[in-house]
């Protein structure tokens, strides 16, 4: 499974993909899916399905670098976490802050964290477990949440989202680390926020101007291009994230925009035109 490190430059911008690790998902992961439609799907393979049909998922970050700001979008599953739910997920011991130091990214050097959401899957690295105490991974950086997505996990009992907010997100807000953010937001003139509510209430998805976006778990996967009525597990408002979905690769079509899938596999990227998916390599 391919976990080379990626980048891209978009407008004088330049994104950096950092895989933590890839893992297949079943067929079933989209409630609408078949395992025909996905064999039908030839140009997925080998980079984002499996030789026996299964969806290739990463778990991944990406590090954008706009001027002397670095920002990481999205922070995986973590090392050492409590996760008995999810087995590839439970007290993992990966060198993901080595790659991420020799792609050049040390974490006292990151300046922004955004989460897209407060998933399990995107906060993880947002800690670390020092002297049985989780502290926060990037010293210097201030931690961007969705407000609505804070209020949500707040209040969770979910049993496998409620420990990560509790050892991933907490700690960091409790630091006093943490912007809430709660409306479309501009960190640069050519990086911005945007609201893409469905998967969780307070989702957002990276632009970097009009010509890339990061996307968050708005798609899980490129089928979703040519399948955007496909929902995912886990989607907290399935007929919001169908429509969020329908609205981010109209926009991204209206402009060849490269379309970065936080667990998109392989070559990580996609341009959506006209309901059609087709691959984008990246330069490393």
């Amino acid at each position: 499974m391919n976990t080379v490190t990626l980048s891209w430059d978009v407008g004088g911008v330049r994104i950096t993909r950092v895989v933590e690790f890839v893992m297949p998902f079943p067929v079933d992961f989209f409630a609408e899916a078949t395992p025909a439609d996905v064999a039908a799907e030839a140009w997925l393979r080998p980079d984002f399905v499996t030789a026996d049909g299964q969806y290739l998922m990463s778990l991944q970050s990406c590090v954008i670098e706009a001027g002397d700001l670095r920002i990481v979008v999205d922070t995986c599953v973590g090392n050492s976490k409590d996760r008995p739910l999810i087995p590839e997920f439970h007290h993992l011991r990966r060198p993901f802050l080595a790659q991420l130091a020799a792609a050049g990214f040390p974490p006292e050097s990151i300046d922004l964290v955004v989460c897209t959401h407060l998933h399990v899957d995107h906060v993880g690295w947002n800690t670390r477990l020092v002297d049985g105490e989780w502290i926060p991974t990037f010293p210097r950086a201030r931690y961007l949440f969705g407000a609505a997505d804070i209020d949500f996990f707040a209040q969770s009992h979910d049993s496998l989202h409620a420990p990560a907010f509790a050892d991933s997100v907490r700690p960091v807000i409790d630091a006093g680390l943490v912007d809430p953010v709660d409306t479309d937001m501009t960190l640069t003139g050519e990086v911005r926020l945007g609201s893409t509510p469905g998967h969780t209430p307070g989702h957002m998805s990276v632009w970097i101007g009009e010509r890339c976006v990061i996307t968050g778990d708005v798609l899980h996967h490129p089928i979703q291009c040519r399948h955007p009525e496909w929902t995912a597990r886990g989607d907290a408002d399935p007929e919001m994230a169908r429509a969020t979905r329908a609205e981010l690769l109209a926009a991204a079509a209206a402009t060849n925009a490269l379309v970065l899938g936080t667990h998109f596999a392989g070559t990580t990227a996609a341009a959506a035109a006209e309901g059609q998916a087709t691959e984008r390599t990246g330069r490393h």
